[in-house]
């Protein structure tokens, strides 16, 4: 998977989370799971970044 269509992956699942956020009581049932996968695919992609070294 390339960083581009990572990261559009990230940021729609960071849209559900954040409509979650504003509307708790519209939020469906798979909702804590959405959360969770966000926390942690940002949190493994975050860590790539740190590690990989830059290009020159």
């Amino acid at each position: 998977m390339n960083k581009k269509t990572l990261l559009i992956v990230l940021t729609i699942l960071n849209f559900v989370v954040l409509l979650g956020q504003l509307w708790p009581e519209e939020a469906p049932p798979f909702a804590s799971t959405v959360n969770i996968l966000f926390l942690v695919f940002s949190l493994l992609f975050f860590i790539g970044e740190l590690v990989r070294k830059p290009k020159q």
